[in-house]
């Protein structure tokens, strides 16, 4: 059985999730498509709110398998 490759703006949201999670600049988006940098901004953004939130990286996964 295959797997489907995830959506890319669904991967590049969980891509600056983990991003911002860990800490990183968002000068490091990889992106340069105006869409998938704006869905890794997001993902980046809400990262960086749950690191300053105290979230752990277990807390973090749990969550991001709900979005």
């Amino acid at each position: 059985m295959r797997r489907q490759k995830r959506d890319m703006t669904e991967r590049a949201y969980q891509r600056g999730y983990q991003a911002g999670i860990s800490g990183r600049q968002k000068e490091n988006c990889p992106h340069s498509q105006q869409q998938l940098r704006q869905e890794w901004l997001s993902g980046w953004r809400e990262g960086r709110t749950d690191h300053w939130d105290g979230l752990d990286t277990a807390a973090s996964l749990q969550k991001q398998a709900f979005h």
